[in-house]
């Protein structure tokens, strides 16, 4: 796909333009669609931040531009570039953990995808916009894709400083229900967490509705993707995060969709990079 510029400035003070390009993936063996948002009229040097984000379909949806635009018009937040990737037909299979699948064998290219995101996808940000090096870079993502960036930046922390988790499949688990499965022992991305070290340079932000979904496994009042992310919190505080790394926001009437999560990302880049 020639270069295809979404939204210029059409708008009288427009500081987001959107351009939208495609990358042959070898590790993904499909044409992976990317839409950049570059605020204008910045100098593309070194102290400029970078935000990747899983799902750039449903950034789309929600106008993510015009979200960017008013922040940064309004001086709320610092010019960063962010980068939404498009998920493919395999999209259950390329999100996930890159350590192991699910018990579902869902997941089992996740080990492709963070190499696309190393090998193909920052290469290609850095010669098509002249960047050689960002200030810092983050990844966020959306339910599954949540998971993922979760995962890509907690296993990848030398090239990250943020991570963003809106209502994330942090469920994702070794066993079934019906096989013998323990919280503590089957959440694969707590165990990460549990196994791993402390990057004190790391921040996480997670993100739930209170009506994401219904179950509740242990039946003590709390659906479990609110249950699953507070115990994520308790893990990170526990191998040495405070309250100075971590930011929980909860939606009274948020749900699963992308919706609730667009009014959650002016929060999300407020608190990442709000001046």
């Amino acid at each position: 796909m020639d270069e295809q510029y979404l939204q210029v400035e059409e708008r009288s003070g427009y500081s987001v333009l959107v351009e939208q390009n495609e990358i042959a993936s070898d590790f993904l063996e499909r044409q992976v669609i990317i839409d950049t948002y570059l605020p204008t009229n910045v100098a593309h040097t070194g102290n400029l931040n970078l935000l990747l984000l899983n799902d750039g379909q449903d950034l789309l949806k929600i106008d993510f531009a015009e979200i960017l635009h008013k922040l940064m018009i309004n001086g709320a937040i610092e010019p960063l570039i962010c980068v939404g990737v498009h998920c493919g037909p395999d999209r259950k299979m390329e999100y996930g953990t890159e350590c192991q699948a699910d018990y579902k064998g869902r997941g089992a290219r996740a080990g492709l995808y963070t190499k696309f995101i190393f090998d193909e996808l920052l290469p290609f940000i850095r010669k098509t916009y002249h960047i050689p090096s960002f200030k810092e870079k983050s990844f966020a993502g959306f339910s599954l894709g949540g998971l993922s960036a979760m995962d890509i930046v907690w296993n990848h922390a030398s090239e990250f400083s943020k991570v963003g988790v809106f209502s994330g499949s942090l469920w994702w688990r070794r066993k079934a229900y019906d096989e013998g499965y323990d919280d503590e022992l089957d959440r694969i991305m707590h165990l990460q967490v549990r196994k791993g070290q402390l990057h004190p340079w790391l921040q996480f932000f997670f993100q739930c509705g209170a009506l994401d979904e219904e179950n509740d496994r242990n039946n003590n009042g709390v659906i479990d993707s609110i249950d699953d992310t507070l115990d994520m919190i308790l893990q990170l505080k526990l191998k040495g995060y405070t309250d100075k790394h971590i930011r929980y926001l909860e939606l009274k009437d948020g749900r699963h969709d992308v919706e609730s999560w667009a009014r959650a990302l002016p929060d999300f880049l407020k608190w990442g990079w709000g001046r």
